[in-house]
């Protein structure tokens, strides 16, 4: 079983930057591809980016690509969300999700969450 706190969201303005951060508990950790999703008011959660359990993949839905950069350090047990040039739609609670297979772009299908951590773009 794996345990996920996110940490790393704010109130920030339009073309900042910010560094989500997943804390997870567990050996097993390092076992999991690890995903982030976000969710704004009012619409369903949505694929941001995924790095499979080495590192070595990564995997971005088309509208984030070159803006946001996902990676992990096992030995931390962390995975990281950079965004850079942050835009208000951007704006959600963003969330972090461990699932044994890579290549997933379905929240469905990843066995463990954290409780999101809140990112607030203002323009």
């Amino acid at each position: 079983q794996v345990q996920l706190v996110e940490s790393g969201g704010g109130l920030v303005q339009a073309g900042d930057s910010l560094r989500l951060s997943c804390a997870a508990s567990g050996r097993a950790f390092r076992t999991y591809n690890m995903g982030w999703f976000r969710q704004a008011p009012g619409k369903e959660r949505e694929f941001v980016a995924a790095v499979s359990w080495s590192g070595e993949m990564t995997d971005y839905t088309d509208t984030m690509k070159g803006r946001f950069t996902v990676s992990r350090d096992n030995g931390k047990n962390t995975v990281y969300l950079q965004m850079n040039n942050l835009k208000p739609e951007d704006t959600a609670t963003y969330y972090c999700a461990a699932d044994s297979y890579f290549g997933s772009q379905t929240a469905n299908t990843y066995k463990y969450w954290g409780q999101g951590t809140q990112v607030t773009v203002s323009s």
